[in-house]
């Protein structure tokens, strides 16, 4: 999917929100328990609940990966279901990975081709050459950990390198990069007052934004700060949305959460 064609999609569905798919076990509805996939039906009743809603999904490949050979399964058995019958949508394999040369290779082949995710969130520390494998997938993003959500950001981050803060200049590197048009930052909701040094930057990068509702961020504060011409938000919410029921009507939950932001958003479009 091309930012253009994600640009389209945002206006058409007056919506540039995100759900998160982190599964745990122990606070999906009890029902599901019984299935012989319970992750994936689970995610399943979720999408169907959510997708004329959103633009994008997002599995955090750590809840995958702690269940084992069961969680890879779910995690395609998802991610072909999505392909396959809401192929408008946006998704993001969130797996924080980066390393360097031959294996940031196959990280990139194991999520762009064998299980065709549209993205993946990467960190930067270890530089050109752990993101660049990423960039030479043609209409694939690479999205980079610029300025993250959590209070453990403040230990590196926004420390000054050389006069300017280390998410500065892993910004204004990045751009060097080869292919660097691909590339979409992550950059936490609740660090909405940095938003406009980042657009000074980037003003046109599409920003993958967690924190919201459950973290504490700010919508209106991140609309306000970072859309861009092309919107270019991604707003993520997980928790607020998949667990906003443990009942049995934890569809209907998530469907009404999901449509309390998207008329934010339209608002804000």
């Amino acid at each position: 999917m091309t930012t253009q064609q994600l640009t389209s999609e945002i206006r058409k569905k007056k919506s540039f929100l995100c759900v998160g798919l982190d599964i745990d076990l122990a606070k999906i509805p009890s029902s599901f328990l019984e299935e012989e996939d319970p992750i994936f039906e689970f995610n399943k009743a979720i999408i169907d609940a959510t997708h004329d809603l959103a633009v994008a999904y997002k599995p955090n490949i750590a809840f995958y990966e702690a269940y084992g050979l069961k969680g890879w399964t779910a995690l395609q058995k998802t991610i072909a279901y999505l392909n396959e019958n809401y192929p408008e949508v946006f998704t993001i394999a969130d797996a924080k990975r980066g390393d360097i040369g031959n294996t940031a290779a196959m990280y990139a082949k194991a999520f762009f081709e064998d299980m065709s995710f549209d993205s993946i969130t990467v960190a930067p520390y270890m530089g050109k050459d752990s993101v660049e494998p990423f960039l030479s997938f043609e209409n694939k993003h690479t999205i980079l950990l610029a300025l993250t959500s959590n209070n453990g950001a403040y230990d590196f981050q926004t420390k000054a390198l050389d006069g300017k803060p280390l998410y500065h200049q892993v910004l204004e590197t990045s751009k060097t990069y080869v292919n660097s048009e691909q590339l979409m930052y992550v950059v936490g909701a609740t660090k909405a007052e940095y938003f406009t040094e980042i657009r000074a930057i980037v003003p046109n990068a599409f920003l993958l934004v967690p924190g919201v509702g459950a973290q504490g961020g700010s919508l209106e504060d991140v609309c306000k700060y970072g859309m861009a011409a092309n919107v270019g938000l991604l707003v993520n919410s997980t928790r607020g949305i998949i667990y906003a029921s443990k009942g049995e009507d934890y569809a209907e939950a998530a469907r009404a959460e999901a449509l309390k932001l998207q008329q934010q958003m339209e608002r804000f479009l």
